[in-house]
C-alpha cells in the first residue's frame, strides 16, 4: 500500500458496513460467558469456534481494506476523468467565465458554435457584443438574455458560482472574506423552435373589412345603364386582389367586403402600402368621381372574435379620419396607410338629421348641460359650444361653456355674451367649476375635438357618464372612449357647420339670435380661410342659414381686425421662413409680447401657402414651455399624417402638435428628420 493509501481512513456508512464483523464478534464473547455459567463443556466448544472466527475476520480486515481503499481511489480517479470528458463533450455549449466575462473553460459544442479552438481566453463581449460586462449577473444568481449569432436564435443562460467557500477550505490559498465568483454560460439553441412558432404565427386568422367611401355618390356620377358595370368592376377588382393572397373576401352589404387572410399575407399588404387603395381608383369607365375604399385589418387578438372586433374598430378609424386609407389595429398598436385624398362631402342629410334627434333626447333627459372645446379654445371651438347653448336653453336645460383661457382674438367674441343682457353671468365657467357642478345628471357635450387629452377640461370626461362628441377632426389612435352619441365627419369645414345643420333639424323651436349666428358664421370663416380651403356646397348652406338667422359680415369682420404687433410678428414669419427641399415652408413665430402667438403662427403658416411652389407650410412657436407646430397644405400634401408621426393630428390641410422638452431648433431638426424619413419610405411623395 503506499503512503498515501496508508493515510486514507473509511468513514461513514462504508467504515460501519466493514467493521460489523468485528461487532459481532463481541456479540459472540459475550454469549461465551454466558454459555460458561450454564455449561463449562460446552463453554469451551463455543470459545474454540470464538478463536476460529476472530482469526478468519482479522485476517480478512487485513488483507481486504487496503483491496477496497485501492479500488475506491481508482474508482474516484475514473470516476473524474469521465465526469470531465462528459462535460467536454456535451451538446450543450457551455463555458467558464470569471467575474469580468473573460472565458476560463469551454467545451466542445460552445468552441465549435463560436468556431475557435480549445484555449480561446478573450472575453465574452468579443464572441457576443450584446453580452456587456453590465449585463453579467452581479447581484443576481441567474440573468437569461436572448442572443443572435450567425443567424441562429439563442438563448444565453448565465448563472453565478460563488468561490468563497471553495477558498476557505482550500490548503493551497487564504481568503476567508473573498467574495469573488465564477459564471457557468450556457447557451440553448432556439432556431429551429422560432421557426416554427413563427410558422403558427403566420398561419393564424386575420380579418378585414373593407368599405366602399363614396358609393352612392360615385354611382350618381355615371349613367345609369351603366351602374352595374362599375359595381362590376370594383368587385372583380377586390376580390381578384385578395384571391392573389391566399385569401377569402365575401360582399356582405352593397358597398361592403368582409376578408379572411392569413397573418403572412397581411405583411405583404403592409410592404405593398395598401396599393389596392391606389388600384380602386383606377376603375373608370365615365365616372367624373374616383371610387375611395377604407380598410380596417385585426390581427394578433386571442381569438377570431376579438380580431373581428379589431377589424370593426379599424374600419371605425379609418372611416372616421377621412376614408382612403388602411388602418391595421393589434392589441397594442394602431397603424395608418394612405389617407391622403380629401374626403368627399356627403350630399345626404339623413346622418344630420338622426344625429340631431339623438341629441335633442339625450339633453332632454338631463337635468344640465356642460359643454366644452379643446384647450386654448378657437372661434370655432366657441362657436360650436354656444349653438349647443342655445339648443340646451331652448330645451329648458341648465347650460354651462367649460372655458379657461380666453385669447386676445377670442376676447372680443367671449365678451358679446359675457355683457349682454340676455345670457347668465355663469354661462361662461372654469374647469374647477365645472368639476363641482358634474353628476350623474349631467350631460357633457365635447366639440371640435376628439382627442381626450387636449379637451379643455379631461378630468369631466371621467366624471359624467353620457357623453357627446360633436367634431370635424380626422381621428386618431386616442379617442374619447363610451360616448353616448359620436358625430365625427371629417368632411366638415367645421365644428361651427355641423351645428348649424344640427340646429335646424332639432325642432322648430329653436330661434338663434344675431351674436350666436356671428360666433357661428365666424367658426366657420377662420376654419375655412374665408371659405378658401375645406368648403362644400353644405358649407355654404349652413352659411346661409346663418345669414338668415342674423349673421353679419360686417361685424365678423371687424371682431378679427388684428392688433398691429400681432401682424408685424406674423409678416416677420413670413419673411424669415426657410423652404426646405423646394417644396416645405418651415419658419418660426415670435411670441415676445404677443397674448395669441399660437394663433398668429397658424395664421402665418396659411400665409406662407401663397407661396408659388410651397406643398405646405410649418411654423413653430414657443409658448408656455411648449413648442407648437401649426401645418397647413392645400391638396398636395397631407400634413395630418406628418404631425401624427410627431405626436399630433388634425386634417388633410390643416394639423399641428406640441413638442416638449425640446427648444425651437431642436423642434425643426425634429420636423426635417420626419420629413426626410417619410420621404424616404414612400409616405410623402414630392414631385
Amino acid at each position: 500500500m503506499s503512503p498515501l493509501k496508508n493515510k486514507i481512513r473509511l468513514k461513514g456508512r462504508l467504515k460501519r458496513y466493514v467493521q460489523t464483523s468485528l461487532y459481532l464478534g463481541l456479540v459472540l464473547a459475550i454469549v461465551n460467558l454466558v454459555v460458561y455459567l450454564i455449561n463449562i463443556p460446552s463453554g469451551l466448544v463455543v470459545t474454540c469456534f470464538m478463536l476460529l472466527y476472530f482469526a478468519v475476520v482479522l485476517s480478512l480486515q487485513f488483507y481486504n481494506k487496503p483491496v477496497i481503499i485501492n479500488e475506491l481511489v481508482s474508482f474516484a480517479t475514473q470516476y473524474g476523468q469521465i465526469q470531465k470528458v462528459l462535460l467536454r463533450e456535451l451538446e450543450i455549449p457551455y463555458a467558464m467565465l470569471d467575474d469580468g466575462g473573460r472565458i476560463i473553460w469551454t467545451n466542445e459544442a460552445f468552441e465549435k458554435v463560436v468556431h475557435k479552438e480549445k484555449g480561446y481566453k478573450k472575453s465574452i463581449t468579443s464572441l457576443f457584443p450584446s453580452v456587456t460586462k453590465e449585463k453579467l449577473p452581479g447581484e443576481l444568481d441567474m440573468v437569461e438574455m436572448d442572443i443572435l449569432y450567425e443567424n441562429s436564435n439563442y438563448v444565453a443562460k448565465m448563472r453565478k458560482i460563488s468561490m468563497g467557500e471553495m477558498i476557505t477550505n482550500s490548503d493551497i490559498v487564504e481568503g476567508e472574506d473573498y467574495s469573488g465568483y465564477l459564471i457557468a454560460f450556457y447557451l440553448f439553441d432556439e432556431t429551429a423552435l422560432r421557426i416554427a412558432l413563427q410558422e403558427v404565427d403566420d398561419q393564424s386568422l386575420a380579418v378585414g373589412m373593407i368599405y366602399l367611401d363614396n358609393y352612392d355618390e360615385a354611382l350618381e356620377s355615371v349613367e345609369e345603364v351603366r351602374r352595374s358595370l362599375l359595381v362590376a368592376l370594383i368587385d372583380r377588382k377586390v376580390n381578384k386582389y385578395i384571391a392573389a393572397l391566399d385569401g377569402i373576401c365575401k360582399k356582405i352589404e352593397k358597398d361592403k367586403y368582409m376578408v379572411i387572410l392569413r397573418k403572412k399575407a397581411t405583411e405583404l399588404l403592409r410592404e405593398n402600402k395598401f396599393d389596392l387603395l391606389d388600384e380602386v381608383k383606377t376603375v373608370n369607365i365615365g365616372n367624373e368621381m374616383a371610387v375611395t375604399i377604407s380598410i380596417g385589418m385585426g390581427i394578433d387578438g386571442l381569438t377570431y372574435a376579438q380580431n373581428y372586433e379589431f377589424a370593426r374598430n379599424a374600419i371605425d378609424l379609418a372611416l372616421g379620419r377621412g376614408g382612403d386609407q388602411a388602418v391595421v389595429k393589434t392589441p397594442g398598436n394602431v397603424t395608418y396607410y394612405g389617407g391622403k385624398s380629401q374626403q368627399v362631402e356627403k350630399n345626404t342629410r339623413v346622418k344630420a338629421r338622426v344625429k340631431a334627434q339623438a341629441l335633442r333626447e339625450i339633453i332632454s333627459s338631463k337635468e344640465q348641460v356642460l359643454i366644452m372645446g379643446h384647450r386654448l379654445a378657437d372661434v370655432d371651438s366657441f362657436g360650436a359650444a354656444v349653438g349647443i347653448y342655445r339648443i340646451a336653453t331652448t330645451l329648458d336645460r341648465k347650460a354651462y361653456i367649460v372655458l379657461n383661457d380666453i385669447s386676445t382674438s377670442m376676447k372680443p367674441i367671449v365678451d358679446l355674451f359675457k355683457s349682454h343682457e340676455d345670457y347668465q353671468e355663469d354661462m361662461i365657467i372654469s374647469s374647477q367649476q365645472a368639476i363641482e357642478l358634474a353628476g350623474n345628471n349631467t350631460v357633457l357635450v365635447v366639440v371640435d375635438v376628439n382627442k381626450p387629452a387636449i379637451t379643455e377640461c379631461p378630468e369631466l370626461l371621467r366624471i359624467c357618464k353620457s357623453i357627446v362628441v360633436l367634431d370635424h377632426h380626422r381621428q386618431g389612435t386616442e379617442v374619447i372612449e363610451n360616448a353616448t352619441l359620436s358625430y365625427v365627419e371629417a368632411y366638415a369645414s367645421s365644428a361651427c357647420e355641423m351645428v348649424s345643420e344640427i340646429l335646424q333639424y332639432i325642432g322648430e323651436s329653436i330661434k338663434i339670435s344675431p351674436e350666436e349666428a356671428d360666433c357661428m358664421y365666424s367658426g366657420i370663416m377662420i376654419d375655412t380661410s374665408n371659405f378658401m380651403t375645406k368648403t362644400g356646397v353644405r358649407t355654404f348652406e349652413a352659411a346661409a342659414f346663418l345669414r338668415r338667422n342674423g349673421a353679419d359680415v360686417t361685424r365678423v369682420r371687424k371682431l378679427f381686425r388684428e392688433d398691429a404687433n400681432e401682424y408685424k410678428t406674423k409678416a416677420d414669419a413670413v419673411s424669415q421662413a426657410e423652404i426646405y427641399r423646394n417644396a416645405f415652408a418651415i419658419s418660426t413665430c415670435s411670441s415676445e409680447g404677443i397674448q395669441s402667438p399660437t394663433i398668429v403662427g397658424a395664421q402665418a403658416a396659411n400665409e406662407l401657402l401663397n407661396i408659388r411652389g410651397v406643398k405646405a407650410s410649418f411654423v413653430l412657436t414657443e409658448y408656455q414651455n411648449q413648442i407648437f407646430v401649426s401645418a397647413r397644405s392645400i391638396d398636395e400634401v397631407n400634413v395630418q399624417i406628418i404631425m401624427e408621426k410627431m405626436g399630433g393630428g388634425g386634417h388633410l390641410g390643416t394639423a399641428g402638435c406640441q413638442l416638449n422638452g425640446v427648444s425651437v431648433s431642436e423642434g425643426i431638426g425634429i420636423l426635417k428628420g420626419t420629413l426626410d424619413k417619410m420621404i424616404a419610405e414612400g409616405d410623402l411623395i414630392i414631385e
